[in-house]
């Protein structure tokens, strides 16, 4: 084929023929690649909730790990309310619980508490914690967890105390070691 005017004309106009067709169609590739990727970043927020971690929530029933796992988050807006005498409470008690015997349990949370805020109880037993975390939601509070074990059970998971017997305890070189502290942690049976 010889190249003639008209022929050399001819493929000037297809070729611009073609890229104007090209042109047109970019907008709408454009537009399908916008919106897979669109729909694709939609499809990731939708799994984070599934793959990021996040503490536990409040349970009726709660172990210490549970509390512990809230406090290393950082997690605010919940209360420990330890219900033992005072006495009891003195000697020894998980660091930032407060105390609310029993007795007068029901009238010093209603003046102190808002009935939708989390509340962690425990007593000396896990009778005492369980009647305590009744008397409250009979009274309205919404979101009560009984944590099982106690004191006891949150000092074997070496969650932090205070109390006058706390504090004659000296550290010895274990509460220091951290990795055995994880390691007793991971071996610590649950119910």
């Amino acid at each position: 084929m010889q190249n003639t005017p008209d022929n050399i004309k001819d493929a000037k106009d297809k070729v611009s023929e073609n890229v104007q067709n090209v042109a047109d169609n970019v907008p709408s590739a454009v537009e399908k690649v916008s919106e897979k990727i669109g729909d694709a970043i939609k499809d990731a927020k939708d799994k984070l909730p599934e793959i990021t971690p996040t503490p536990p929530g409040l349970k009726a029933q709660s172990s210490v790990q549970d509390l512990k796992a809230r406090l290393e988050w950082g997690e605010p807006a919940f209360t420990i309310i330890d219900v033992s005498e005072r006495n009891t409470f003195n000697d020894g008690h998980i660091l930032g619980a407060m105390s609310m015997p029993k007795d007068g349990l029901l009238e010093r949370a209603q003046a102190s508490l808002n009935t939708s805020r989390d509340i962690y109880v425990y007593g000396e037993t896990d009778e005492e914690t369980s009647a305590a975390a009744s008397q409250l939601r009979q009274a309205g509070f919404q979101c009560v967890a009984e944590l099982k074990g106690g004191l006891a059970a949150w000092k074997a998971v070496g969650g932090p105390t205070d109390g006058v017997s706390e504090s004659r305890n000296l550290p010895d070189g274990d509460d220091y070691n951290v990795v055995s502290k994880v390691k007793e942690q991971g071996q610590t049976p649950t119910k």
